[in-house]
């Protein structure tokens, strides 16, 4: 995928509405595939998990199969029983949230501006999410050591309990990368690969988990050198959605130090369209970026001896 693609004719919308199915059944369908996946690979019958939701074969067998309500305690004990913890145990937890009439990302609106709620909520409903960076990692394709370490560097001397709640708050916006949609373009400014965050080892993992998902089908992350870059690189992020709901087809976010722009109108939409499709054009290709990552992996892992 060498440029931005170009949508059809963006329709006006001044004000967004956009409207999510939570999907209920199938969370809880897929919730419950998961549970018995679980339970298999152990070798474990139904009779032999009952107890650890002090329920009965037939609750046990319910719940696999999505046809009651799964309760925190029971999800968490049995998470704890299956030994299962990192990016399985985020998985499950938002899944959970997502059999409920609440997005999962509200049990962090403590912690979380309104305009970042905004995005994460319109993040789920898109179709296509086309992004620039130029300082930092888009916080869809972060690892969670990288995560922690931005978080802590934007807020010293926040207690350990708000750095661990942001930190999941990132890694749970991931969860939506396991299946077929969004597709994410992400446009990386070369600085991005040689600020180390975190140190070598941050890095290092950072960018080992860029090159391993660049070859999803869904993702295609290009690097924006410094010399085909320097005259068409904005010096803020832009992050593009395209939606097929039959809301607003698109729209333009651009995130500034305290707060966020929407821009909707169709003139703005296609000034920030030109800047994208001249990122992607003097981008390196999807082949060049994958081997410029392999060399600042490289680079990392050398500083780390």
């Amino acid at each position: 995928m060498s440029a931005v693609p170009q949508p059809g004719e963006p329709v006006p919308a001044p004000v967004i509405a956009m409207k999510r199915d939570p999907k209920q059944a199938a969370a809880a369908r897929m919730l419950g595939d998961q549970l018995r996946s679980l339970r298999q690979e152990r070798g474990l019958g139904l009779k032999d998990v009952a107890h650890v939701i002090r329920g009965s074969v037939s609750k046990m067998s319910r719940l696999e199969r999505g046809e009651s309500p799964p309760k925190d305690r029971d999800i968490q004990d049995l998470m704890r029983h299956y030994g299962v913890s990192g990016e399985l145990e985020r998985t499950i937890a938002s899944l959970v949230q997502q059999t409920r009439n609440e997005e999962w990302w509200e049990q962090y609106t403590d912690v979380t501006p309104g305009f970042l709620k905004r995005l994460i909520s319109l993040e789920g409903s898109a179709a296509r999410i086309y992004c620039y960076e130029n300082h930092v990692v888009p916080g869809l394709l972060q690892t969670e050591s990288y995560a922690r370490a931005l978080v802590a560097a934007a807020m010293p001397g926040a207690p350990d309990d708000i750095i661990d709640k942001l930190v999941r708050l990132r890694m749970g916006r991931q969860c939506m990368l396991k299946n077929p949609r969004p597709t994410v373009i992400a446009l990386l400014d070369e600085g991005i690969l040689r600020r180390p965050v975190g140190g070598p080892e941050v890095m290092t993992e950072q960018l080992a988990y860029l090159r391993r998902i660049a070859d999803f089908d869904q993702i295609n992350i290009r690097i924006v050198g410094f010399e085909p870059g320097a005259a068409v690189a904005p010096s803020f992020p832009i992050t593009h959605l395209y939606f097929d709901d039959g809301g607003p087809s698109e729209l333009v976010y651009v995130e500034h130090l305290n707060n966020a722009t929407y821009l909707t109108r169709p003139k703005e939409i296609d000034q920030y369209r030109s800047v994208l499709n001249e990122l992607s054009r003097v981008a390196a290709s999807r082949e060049g970026s994958i081997r410029i990552l392999s060399d600042a992996i490289d680079r990392f892992g050398g500083c780390r001896s």
